[in-house]
């Protein structure tokens, strides 16, 4: 099983931690769903410092999530170390991540995210300086390279290690390639054979079948799905069963996929109120939608909508005529 310095969790399976999405209410639905380990998304360190309410809400975990790893940001060492500070002392996350993967030009201009990548001693520097001063284990996420031409992801990993980091997750792209093209899963291969701590593999996981063959590949020894569970926590809980069994579990139907989504919206709800809520499940529901039939004139409804009971109808008389139909399964890719 997955082990990140003395947190062992259940399986392999690890959600990333995308920006936007993973806030508590689709993290609970990930562990949920079987998940070993749900990420938060991203924190700015100087936002954390700067102690604003929206920031504060971003450091809250529901216990029932646990274990979780809170990431944060920053190319300020001073800064991001009394941030990790305040994650370690005043958060109950269990393990602090590093993010050296954001390609954001926003992110890599403040001298944060993927632009570490760039340099394997300012990398050593920045975990050290934040291993030295919290309890909790530390983690990195990164890229494998900046671009095709600085791709020095064993270098970095090695740096990491050095510095007291208790594992690295990295995506098979460099930092040109955004979401683009193929993850090289090669150099994810190298990194494990490079280190002694655990490297959890990311990139084009998007079947159970692509998270078995990841691990076979690389010898990784975990496996981080990201976009392939937007609106899909099914995949997570598919992955977590076909690992432990070999058994591909069905795809679920319309109702199932309206009903999470409904528990989603409703969670959010509680978290953010009605306004921002609906707003922000809008793009979520799309997501949910995704393989139905006729999911995409829905979308568009959906899209208008600022009710959260009016978004329940819609997407109940969705699934009900869905079925009158006989087509409430989902449709090939």
């Amino acid at each position: 099983m997955l082990k990140i310095g003395d947190i062992e969790m259940k399986n392999q399976v690890v959600l990333a931690p995308m920006a936007g999405v993973c806030n508590p209410a689709f993290r609970l639905i990930a562990k949920e769903f079987g998940t070993g380990l749900v990420c938060a998304e991203m924190v700015s360190g100087k936002a954390i410092l700067h102690g604003n309410e929206r920031t504060r809400e971003m450091l809250f975990v529901d216990e029932r999530e646990k274990p979780l790893s809170l990431q944060i940001f920053g190319g300020d060492k001073d800064s991001l170390v009394e941030a990790a500070k305040i994650v370690d002392q005043e958060t109950n996350a269990d393990i602090i991540d590093i993010n050296m993967g954001c390609p954001a030009p926003k992110v890599t201009k403040m001298d944060a995210g993927a632009k570490w990548l760039l340099d394997p001693n300012k990398i050593n520097e920045m975990v050290a300086a934040v291993v030295a001063v919290v309890k909790k284990p530390v983690t990195v996420k990164m890229r494998i390279g900046w671009d095709h031409d600085h791709i020095y992801v064993i270098d970095n990993v090695k740096a990491v290690e050095a510095a007291g980091g208790q594992a690295v997750s990295i995506h098979g792209r460099t930092r040109e390639q955004l979401y683009t093209g193929t993850a090289d899963w090669s150099y994810i291969k190298e990194a494990k054979e490079a280190v002694s701590i655990p490297i959890i593999g990311n990139g084009d996981v998007a079947t159970p079948e692509d998270a078995r063959r990841m691990l076979d590949e690389t010898g990784c020894d975990g496996v981080m799905i990201g976009r392939g569970a937007l609106g899909n926590p099914w995949m997570l809980y598919r992955t977590v069963e076909y690992l432990k069994t070999g058994v591909l579990m069905p795809e679920p139907d319309a109702a199932e996929k309206i009903r999470i989504a409904i528990l989603h919206m409703d969670r959010l709800v509680a978290l953010r109120g009605e306004h921002v809520a609906v707003r922000e499940m809008r793009k979520h529901i799309a997501w949910y939608l995704k393989g139905l039939k006729g999911g995409t004139r829905i979308k568009d409804l959906i899209m208008e909508e600022t009710r959260r009971d009016e978004m329940e109808r819609i997407l109940k008389e969705f699934v009900a005529k869905l079925q009158e139909a006989g087509e409430d399964k989902m449709q090939p890719a």
